[in-house]
């Protein structure tokens, strides 16, 4: 359901719901804000809540640096310490750190509602149909795309050659040692690469700057339209009922 709107209509709820999470600085919404995009990845997405807490781990780290640092160093802002006296969380350092904390996981999940939901061709075809975005770097984003899991089969490759010419089986998780063995035969593989698609670019006339065909462009729907009325209610409502 979330995967069939159009990814312009998510982007714009998506950076409107990221800016209430910056500038409302209240604990109950951040909270609220966190648990409505949980439950709708849960139910709509059919995400794993594992899957989801293991994508807000390093947001919970990122929310931790300002909460330790406005604990232990006493470094946090006027117009947070003036907020967070008035939230019922302890001292105000305290309270200004957990508002902190929160803003770095509503922020984080709502990127993660955008990213997981959201076919990144399909987004980066959207973008080209109705932002302008140049084909040069439209197409480049696809060859990056076409790039990432290239470079990991070709590493697994390597991992596998190795392993037989050394007659023991490969680590299921390869060590930093392997890792760093791995870096340059993996960068000549993706300059290569990247040779070969600007040849390939050049080729189709991506640099003449002629108007071209997109196929399978995302429409906009009745649905992004009832998607983005939603999304504005529910959050014109936690506004409303958070300033309360």
């Amino acid at each position: 359901m979330l995967n069939a709107l159009n990814p312009l209509s998510k982007l714009a709820v998506c950076a409107i719901w990221l800016a209430a999470s910056v500038l409302i600085f209240d604990a109950w919404f951040q909270i609220a804000a966190i648990l409505l995009v949980w439950l709708v990845l849960i139910v709509f997405q059919r995400t794993s809540p594992l899957v989801l807490l293991a994508l807000m781990v390093p947001f919970c780290l990122f929310g931790l640096g300002f909460l330790t640092t406005s604990v232990l160093f006493r470094q946090e802002s006027d117009f947070a310490v003036q907020v967070a006296s008035e939230t019922p969380f302890g001292s105000r350092a305290f309270s200004a750190g957990v508002n902190l904390f929160l803003r770095a996981i509503a922020c984080g999940m709502i990127s993660t509602f955008f990213a997981l939901t959201t076919d990144p061709g399909a987004f980066v075809r959207a973008l080209m149909a109705y932002a302008k975005l140049p084909p040069r770097i439209g197409y480049s984003l696809f060859a990056v795309m076409q790039l990432v899991p290239d470079l990991a089969a070709e590493a697994q490759q390597m991992r596998f050659a190795r392993a037989m010419k050394s007659g023991r089986a490969p680590r299921r998780i390869p060590g930093p040692f392997e890792a760093v063995s791995l870096v340059i035969p993996l960068l000549a593989f993706g300059i290569r690469r990247a040779g070969r698609t600007a040849i390939a670019m050049e080729a189709r006339g991506l640099a003449t700057g002629t108007p071209r065909t997109l196929t399978n462009v995302p429409k906009f729907s009745v649905r992004d339209a009832a998607f983005v009325a939603i999304a504005l209610a529910i959050l014109g409502s936690l506004t409303v009922a958070t300033g309360r």
